[in-house]
């Protein structure tokens, strides 16, 4: 008996001088190399760039991790029981390490009654502050140790904030509030108590219970975390029982955008870029840009229905894929689909126009499978573009038939079937009185491709040139009532400076004879701007349009200067009409309002756009009388097209480029700006009749119609210095107080002499 005693006595001693050894070994050796964790007191993460429209609507997110730092005191408090009720319930009571979660755990696990961790809150953001996932002995006394550590550092609300931001949840979404805006597109105080328990049954397995992968045990853990809720008495049961029943609205989509703008989300980021280089992805800066959302909704409609109106012009060309439906044998239609979508998901999707492989096609109506899965029917009015191929006889030589794929878009309600056009097409829109950007468009998709066309395309302007050409000469003393010879002209070699000699002609090839010059730029007459450049001087005109923003080393003192043959950007374009629509001044476009870091300061850009004070380039009674004359172009000329609008404060210009293969439209009011463009990347004709009026101008109308409801008719107030005078239609000369005539503004210092016969031959 005494031997046993004694043995035991033995082991008892061994074992306490191993478990001495153990905590000498853990306190001198280990406890002394663990991490510094004050650290976490300031800690920051890493948060993306992200780019906002003026109010506010998320653009775009640029960064590996999804994050949105949220403090304690904003966290609501059901959200805080639904974790603490799932993970740690004892929080607030535990010194960092729940013995009593632990004997509970291993007691569990011994009898097999299930496998359940014993890891705090605490110990998790050791975890994932400090230590790798791998699972050992020595990792786990390390992770135990810091959390005694990190307890001691920091308080208990402290610790639940990191935990809260820190967590990963699935989606590239750290934290919660991260994931409410990711699964929900919400925040935090915006979410039920159905979502808040559904988010906080993530940390377990964020993978396997996701709920836009597996929406089955998505609830099955929701409903444990509701359960452990009322278990614990953080909700009673009528709470519990409504809980079970609310809502779970998860968004269409992982992706955050409120708002398509993706090119001028570019801009911003090289911006950035630019400034402060690579720190940009994780620097937490919010960059609120001048982009109003109206404005870019409708800017994107418009686009949009432009191309797909360009492409029921121009036909049908050969589908971009093909896939057999007889291929296999199926045993139904379900069988046959499934097959199908798994094929259209490889094909990607560009803005609203839906990859869909045709099921059946008839003169009246397409049925088509879409890459969503949505089955759905084509009738009369989304065939516009296939109409021509449905009159070929044999239908084998048809382009449509089951198994080609298409693109459908949905357009008020009815879907269309379409193609992604091979042709590029821009919008930019602008506060002519601030420089401030409110819409932009730099192409069909951004996606597709990343090529801005709006800042980056150097294109030849065509006739929307013209008016600086005008402009020039109003400068020189030529008015609005000036006769020009619109007749035949022949330009010799010597005069040219050239090889050949030029006879340049007018879009239609016909001529008019002597016209006002307000007729010759409303009617876009080619021999009227080019006798007006040879009056007042090639030099004279290239230095002038200098004013305006232009390179004059790409708008080379020749006569073909008059038709536009330089190179512009849609960006010169906006900023150099905005100079009539303003009575005078050139303000640089800008696209950044503010940028805020993530403690909520305002941060400054070195390149920071002033145009408060910038000077005045023309003369406001040569704004005056150009807008007045480009009001005529809506009127009576080239873009008669935009009358359907009814506002007499508007003017523009149209622009066509030799070939038809540049398409623009400038115009404005005192309040807006707003340049559209249409054309190849690669430079080719657009097609017959594809001109400025036909490509681009309706762009700028299915835009503005909307936009300018929001601005009452505005005019420029007339300046000083300018009289309005009736003139005679027959030779421009002032008309006497009996004869017929017109009213045209003159500077008074420029005033036609009476009964002088003046005309630019």
């Amino acid at each position: 008996m005494f031997t046993k005693i004694k043995n035991y006595l033995v082991i008892m001693m061994l074992a306490g001088m191993s478990l001495m050894a153990l905590v000498f070994f853990i306190v001198v050796l280990i406890y002394p190399t663990l991490p510094n964790v004050s650290h976490l007191q300031q800690y920051r993460p890493k948060e993306p760039l992200q780019v906002f429209s003026k109010e506010g609507l998320l653009i775009a997110e640029f960064g590996e991790e999804r994050r949105n730092h949220v403090l304690i005191k904003h966290v609501p408090q059901k959200m805080i029981n639904a974790i603490l009720a799932i993970e740690d319930r004892r929080f607030f009571e535990h010194p960092g390490i729940d013995i009593i979660g632990v004997l509970r755990a291993a007691l569990k696990n011994i009898s097999g009654q299930g496998h359940e961790g014993a890891s705090t809150i605490t110990m998790q953001v050791a975890r994932n502050f400090f230590l790798s996932s791998e699972r050992t002995f020595k990792r786990k006394i390390n992770e135990i140790l810091l959390a005694i550590k990190i307890e001691n550092s920091l308080s208990k609300e402290e610790i639940l904030e990191l935990y809260i931001n820190q967590i990963y949840l699935g989606q590239r979404a750290f934290g919660f509030s991260a994931a409410a805006n990711t699964y929900f597109n919400k925040s935090l105080a915006e979410l039920n108590l159905a979502e808040s328990a559904l988010l906080a049954g993530l940390p377990k397995a964020p993978s396997r219970y996701n709920p836009l992968v597996n929406p089955e045990l998505a609830i099955q853990r929701q409903q444990a975390v509701l359960r452990s809720m009322l278990r614990h008495g953080y909700i009673d049961n009528a709470t519990y029982q409504i809980a079970l029943e609310e809502a779970i609205d998860l968004r269409d989509s992982v992706s955050k955008r409120e708002l398509k703008a993706d090119y001028v989300a570019e801009m911003v980021r090289q911006e950035l870029y630019a400034e402060f280089g690579e720190g940009i992805y994780t620097s937490g800066l919010k960059v609120f840009t001048t982009i109003k959302k109206r404005n870019q909704i409708y800017a994107n409609r418009a686009v949009q229905n432009n191309f797909i109106h360009y492409m029921i012009r121009n036909g049908l060309t050969p589908p971009e894929n093909f896939m057999n439906l007889e291929a296999k044998d199926y045993q139904d239609d379900k069988a046959r689909n499934k097959h199908l979508l798994q094929q259209l998901r490889l094909i990607p999707t560009y803005g609203d126009f839906i990859p869909g492989v045709v099921l059946s096609a008839q003169p009246l109506q397409i049925t088509a499978l879409l890459k969503n899965g949505q089955q759905i029917n084509i009738y009369k009015r989304g065939l516009k573009l296939v109409q021509e191929d449905f009159r070929i006889e044999e239908e084998g030589e048809r382009l449509i038939k089951p198994g080609v794929v298409m693109r459908f878009v949905k357009n008020r309600g009815v879907w269309h079937v379409t193609q992604l056009p091979e042709v590029e097409s821009s919008l930019i829109s602008m506060d002519p009185q601030t420089g401030a950007i409110v819409a932009l468009v730099g192409g069909f998709d951004f996606y597709r491709n990343k090529y801005n066309h709006v800042t980056q395309a150097q294109r030849q302007p065509g006739s929307i040139f013209k008016p600086f050409i005008y402009s020039a000469a109003l400068e020189k003393g030529l008015n609005a009532a000036t006769l020009v010879n619109d007749g035949y002209l022949y330009i010799t070699a010597a005069e040219l400076n050239s090889s050949e000699n030029w006879e340049p002609q007018n879009y239609n090839e016909k001529f008019s004879g002597p016209v006002r010059l307000r007729e010759g730029l409303a009617k876009s007459k080619n021999l009227v701007a080019i006798r007006v450049l040879k009056h007042i001087g090639p030099k004279y005109a290239q230095d002038y349009v200098s004013r305006f923003g232009f390179d004059p080393k790409k708008h080379q003192p020749y006569l073909s200067m008059a038709l536009g043959v330089g190179e512009v950007t849609a960006m010169e374009m906006v900023s150099a009409y905005s100079v009539f629509a303003n009575g005078g001044y050139l303000k640089k476009p800008y696209f950044i309002e503010k940028i805020i870091d993530s403690k909520g300061r305002k941060v400054k850009l070195s390149s920071a756009l002033m145009n408060a004070e910038v000077p005045r380039i023309i003369d406001p009674r040569n704004a005056f009388i150009m807008t007045d004359m480009l009001k005529e172009v809506i009127n009576t000329g080239t873009a008669r097209k935009a009358k359907r609008l009814k506002r007499s404060d508007i003017a523009g210009k149209t622009g066509t480029t030799n070939n038809l293969i540049d398409a623009w439209f400038a115009g404005y009011n005192p309040d807006i700006v707003t340049v559209t463009w249409m054309g190849f990347p690669q430079p080719k004709p657009l097609g017959n009749k594809e001109t400025g009026s036909r490509a681009a101008l309706p762009i700028w109308i299915d835009y503005m119609e909307p936009i300018l409801e929001d601005y009452p008719v505005k005019m420029l107030v007339e300046p000083e210095g300018i009289l309005p005078l009736k003139v005679k239609e027959s030779d421009g000369t002032l008309a006497g107080v009996n004869e017929p005539g017109i009213y045209e503004y003159f500077y008074d210092e420029f005033l036609p002499q009476n009964n002088a016969y003046f005309m630019i031959n």
